[in-house]
């Protein structure tokens, strides 16, 4: 018996649409393979296939040996993607109690898209610093900026303790800060990326880059490229305040 992929998706729709609508409750155990290959007149392996898949979209859970059951409910946080407000200070006004974890600092080998986003020269030594960003315990977002150190001398030694980027710039005097060229796309995780966000691979994530710039000089201080689990957050693309 040949199942088409038609099929397969239509049983996972109409489980995503049930599970959305709240038919089953969170922690609720899903009817088995059978029950549901029966419901549904499909094979087991059908029905395997897409449980599969629910799964990697983070809607179930696995038991070994036990069944699948409905994830937990997943919290929201409310993120303009507009303004001059930094992430940290964004979610402090919301009431958020944000943790940052710097995870890397390093210099990167030449790459023309960043270097060109940097208007850097190519002997210029390029920093990037990474930041692992938690709510409620949970990781939900990585920042990465790229840094000339021709404009910030002393980023190699000074990187790996940044945790805001904003504050670190405040600090040595660039008070109005911008985005502009601020570009939005979806994208899926690589193998690091599941690991520090504690995501499965078909879990879509919300990319955004742009350039961070210092408003009275036009100076661009870094080229930013920021990853948002996309069920972590709902997005206000209205300006700040």
């Amino acid at each position: 018996m040949i199942i088409s992929v038609d099929i397969e998706l239509k049983i996972l729709d109409d489980l995503m649409q049930k599970i959305i609508a709240k038919k089953f409750k969170v922690g609720e155990k899903l009817p088995s393979e059978n029950e549901l290959a029966d419901q549904y007149r499909v094979p087991r392996t059908t029905v395997r296939r897409t449980l599969a898949k629910l799964e990697e979209r983070g809607f179930i859970y696995s038991r070994r040996g036990v069944g699948r059951y409905i994830n937990n409910e997943s919290f929201q946080v409310e993120l303009n993607l507009n303004g001059k407000s930094s992430f940290t200070d964004k979610m402090k006004k919301s009431g958020h109690q944000l943790i940052t974890k710097n995870i890397c600092c390093e210099r990167i080998e030449f790459d023309q898209q960043i270097y060109d986003q940097l208007t850097a020269n190519s002997e210029d030594n390029i920093y990037k610093i990474s930041r692992l960003r938690f709510i409620q315990e949970e990781p939900i977002a990585i920042h990465t900026s790229y840094i000339n150190q021709t404009v910030f001398p002393d980023i190699q030694e000074d990187g790996s303790h940044i945790q805001s980027m904003f504050a670190y710039y405040r600090q040595l005097g660039y008070t109005e800060l911008i985005n502009r060229n601020s570009l939005l796309s979806a994208t899926f995780p690589t193998l690091t990326e599941q690991q520090l966000l504690s995501c499965k691979s078909m879990e879509p994530l919300i990319m955004i880059e742009s350039n961070c710039v210092d408003a009275s000089s036009a100076k661009i201080l870094e080229h930013t490229k920021v990853l948002y689990r996309s069920n972590k957050f709902k997005y206000n693309v209205s300006r700040d305040s």
